[in-house]
């Protein structure tokens, strides 16, 4: 095995100088920002009725794990946000294919997905509540709302950037139309279609908690309207950082996926 040269050794010593740098700024800049939280709500510098304190934030999410309250939440959040995200991404890769297969839908279909796209999905939220109640249905639909149309038009446009060169052979080759999916189209576009899901997870959960603040009696989304209205401002913020921590777990998730098919292909 061929040693590292003294310039290969300055350059890895620098990258991993680079990253602990970014990690230890990144938690200095938390902690303080806790730390400037709790001394002004401790002070009296702002009001600790309103703006809380991150000791009572704490306060309040161990009281509810030890009343086990908060699981049924989490549970509910996370399974709406689950199961809309596998549908988005099940029916978006079915809907771009169809695209990429007919021109003629493609083309018929293309202002529509684009003007549901930029359509505030929260202005859907009261109609899907008439039309199917308010229920578990209701808030994964929502969810669906906001990243389906967008994940839509995003995958065809992978499909249709995919080497023409490649799919010309398939072609020049006596190859269908379906052989050029499989063998170059799909396989080509799995890293924008997992770039895709990275987006798609977010955007999900952004629909289930609107669906949430309307048509839920539990989950995240639930539990800040409702403390909300009833000024339980520890719940409040409490909910909201759960929230900040669930989507970042959704998004680790996400590129833990990625990073397991990226070292796959190494091997």
């Amino acid at each position: 095995m061929n040693e590292l040269s003294d310039g290969q050794k300055t350059y890895l010593k620098q990258q991993n100088k680079h990253r602990w740098i970014v990690r230890v700024s990144r938690i200095a800049i938390l902690l303080i920002f806790l730390f400037l939280w709790e001394i002004s709500a401790t002070t009296g510098l702002i009001d600790s009725f309103i703006f809380s304190s991150p000791s009572k934030v704490i306060c309040c999410f161990w009281n509810m794990i030890l009343s086990g309250f908060i699981f049924v939440h989490l549970w509910t959040t996370f399974y709406e946000t689950l199961v809309s995200f596998l549908l988005v991404t099940l029916i978006s890769i079915c809907i771009a294919v169809l695209l990429w297969y007919s021109k003629k839908i493609s083309e018929i279909l293309d202002p529509y997905f684009v003007v549901l796209n930029s359509l505030p999905k929260s202005a859907l939220a009261p109609l899907l509540i008439v039309w199917l109640g308010a229920n578990t249905t209701t808030i994964i639909i929502a969810g669906m709302s906001v990243a389906i149309f967008g994940s839509v038009l995003s995958l065809y446009t992978t499909f249709e950037s995919v080497d023409q060169g490649k799919l010309w052979l398939i072609y020049t080759l006596h190859g269908s139309k379906r052989q050029a999916l499989t063998k170059v189209v799909l396989p080509s576009s799995i890293p924008a279609i997992i770039s895709n899901m990275k987006v798609n997870i977010g955007l999900c959960l952004v629909g289930v908690i609107i669906g949430e603040f309307l048509a839920a009696r539990s989950g995240i989304g639930y539990l800040i309207i409702y403390s909300s209205q009833v000024f339980k401002m520890d719940w409040l913020l409490m909910s909201i950082c759960i929230l900040c921590v669930f989507s970042m777990l959704l998004y680790a998730l996400i590129n833990a996926v990625e990073n397991w098919y990226q070292n796959r292909l190494k091997r």
